[in-house]
């Protein structure tokens, strides 16, 4: 009982944690002459300065907890710590006034049941130790009187709790109103429209055409900010033809890769291990008959066919059961053979050939390897002598005409990616480069070095309908498009509505019983919530980019009593009844509060948070 008061009061702390001075909204800071021994007065509680001093700690302790260092409690006031633990103690206080106020106390019978049931104070036989209560309370720095005098608030707090929030139930009207809209269904019918269905004349703009889909549509025509860029750039391919690779270094690295070029022949199999060769001559003699297989063997002994599976292995491998088993065609079961763990059966399932690989084979590949690498080498040695050069202010343009490196503009925004743009180091680096920075040299990741200068920057604007003449023509063929499919679903809906029902040879696909988060391919994103607007016999057009339906629906279902519908309302209304607990518990807190007049000593707190500057 102990336990479960203490934590149910824990809950309790916490819950007014949420209460952060709604709280000190009315606490008047009142001056206290002279040292106090409390921080501030709520009715006729006090909140001692040692009270404050340990939840700022624990707060603190809290902090380093999660973050792994000490946070100095000057950045913790900083967040506002001070004060969520001054109003939270404020609100406790509030209680304690509240329940003196009615008389409410667990009694000096309880609480000493209480006491006895708390596993610290007990002893090596599992009975009540005084000298253990003693010493625990000792170490926690607390009396005897302080200690009982708390666990005695925190119980008739807890009652408190108990009687404010046990029982609080919310009318079912709100969880039967979200259930209902949850579970609600529609049967519906509907007619997909398809660009390719739709007979449309193929006709191209005219000029004034264009110019007026153009000017109706210039949010699609509009260039992002770009920035003009100059740029040096020097890769390793570029000095590809400057590096030469000499025949011993090719079969050096040829060597080192000898396991990746050569490999022996090899055999996958399985071996199935016996444990003397009576038994395994057994088994073979079964097999050599026809009186079981493989499969059944090795279930016999209680293995899966991945127990007994070897993978490939070369001869060597195979140990004194290597020549069989490499002599045996694929599918066939040889033995009994030797083996490390014992007489054994070896089946053989496939056959991989040697693979012999020359030098000449990937001689071209391992240069290019080679030659790349130490063109690294030579870009890493010039790099520091371009650097050089442009900290003494040397152009890009003089660079390029001095070195290998090659001069280059190119007018980038944050959708660039080709050429230059593809490499991350090169977008990040035009990111961020203004007027003001002069070049540097910095490397990409493929080793290439680069350096850039901002020579421009155009602000968003405008693309001339010549350089979009590509784009507005789709555009308006688009255009043109969705209008002939809209005119065709007008078309569909004035029939239906003359006759009741869609037009013969129309692909009519009917849904029964779907709720509002039902899923069907290939239709607009919108569908479910304009159906669940509409009107039992209603029609409605419905289009997105992808796609162009006519909707008619046939019927309205209420929610469908399913099991899981049921539990969804149940656990609705669980939430419900908590929510509300709660907010009755908070709104009592606040009154008790309010009513108590809190009062806080600053002399007092700012002596407290001077003694942590100490």
């Amino acid at each position: 009982m102990a336990a479960g008061m203490k934590h149910l009061s824990k809950t309790f702390v916490w819950i007014l944690m949420g209460l952060i001075m709604f709280g000190l909204v009315g606490v008047g800071a009142v001056s206290f002459s002279g040292a106090s021994s409390a921080v501030a007065t709520v009715g006729d509680q006090e909140i001692s300065v040692q009270d404050y001093f340990r939840e700022l700690q624990r707060e603190q302790r809290a902090f380093q907890a999660q973050t792994g260092q000490l946070i100095p409690m000057a950045q913790l006031a900083a967040l506002g710590m001070d004060q969520q633990v001054l109003g939270r103690l404020v609100s406790i206080a509030a209680i304690d006034n509240e329940v003196d106020q009615l008389g409410i106390s667990i009694g000096d019978e309880n609480l000493l049941k209480e006491i006895v049931e708390v596993p610290s104070f007990q002893g090596i036989n599992g009975e009540f130790d005084r000298e253990t209560y003693t010493y625990a309370l000792d170490n926690a720095g607390l009396s005897e009187r302080d200690f009982e005098d708390d666990l005695r608030r925190e119980a008739s707090r807890t009652l408190v709790q108990g009687a404010m929030m046990v029982g609080a139930e919310m009318p079912t009207t709100m969880r039967d109103t979200i259930t209902s809209f949850i579970g609600a269904r529609r049967s519906f019918s509907w007619v997909q429209l398809r660009a390719d269905e739709v007979a449309m004349i193929a006709l191209a703009p005219s000029d004034a055409e264009l110019q007026i889909y153009y000017d109706a549509n210039s949010d699609k025509f509009t260039l992002p900010e770009t920035k003009q860029l100059a740029y040096l750039l020097m890769s390793p391919n570029m000095l590809i033809d400057q590096v030469e690779v000499d025949q011993a270094a090719l079969q050096s690295l040829f060597d080192e890769r000898a396991d990746q070029y050569q490999s022996p022949e090899r055999r996958l199999v399985e071996r199935l291990v016996f444990g003397d060769d009576e038994a395994a001559s057994s088994a073979m003699a079964q097999l050599e008959t026809g009186g079981t297989t493989f499969e059944a063997l090795v279930a016999d002994r209680g293995l899966a066919l991945a127990d007994v599976d070897m993978g490939d292995m070369t001869i060597g491998a195979l140990g004194i059961a290597g020549q069989d088993v490499f002599s045996a065609q694929v599918g066939a079961v040889v033995g009994p053979l030797t083996s490390n763990l014992g007489p054994a059966l070896y089946r053989i399932n496939g056959r991989l050939e040697a693979r012999v690989t020359l030098l000449a084979d990937v001689e071209a590949e391992l240069r290019d390897e080679l030659a790349a690498g130490r063109a690294r080498r030579l870009i890493e040695q010039q790099s520091e002598e371009i650097d050089d050069l442009l900290a003494g202010g040397a152009t890009l343009e003089e660079i390029a005409d001095e070195t290998d490196m090659e001069l280059g503009q190119i007018s980038w925004n944050a959708q660039s990616s080709h050429g230059v743009a593809a490499y991350n180091g090169f977008r990040e680096a035009a990111a961020v480069v203004t007027v003001e920075d002069f070049p540097a040299v910095e490397f990409l990741e493929d080793g290439s070095l680069f350096a850039i200068r901002l020579d421009d920057v155009l602000p968003s604007r405008p693309e001339p309908l010549a350089d979009a003449m590509t784009k507005a023509l789709q555009g308006w063929n688009a255009e043109q498009r969705q209008n002939a499919i809209t005119t065709e679903a007008n078309g569909i809906v004035a029939r239906a509505q003359s006759s009741g029902d869609f037009d013969e040879g129309l692909n009519v696909t009917t849904e029964t019983g779907q709720t509002r988060t039902a899923y069907i391919d290939n239709t607009p994103a919108d569908m479910m919530n304009q159906l669940f607007e509409m009107e039992p016999g209603e029609l409605r057009i419905v289009s997105d980019e992808a796609s162009t339906v006519v909707l008619r629906l046939a019927e309205i279902l209420p929610a469908d009593e399913s099991d899981d519908l049921t539990a969804l309302a149940d656990a609705l209304q669980t939430q419900l009844n908590q929510s509300l607990s709660q907010a009755l518990f908070e709104a009592f807190v606040q009154d008790a509060q309010m009513r108590a007049r809190p009062q806080v000593d600053q002399q007092a707190l700012n002596a407290v948070m001077a003694n942590f500057h100490q």
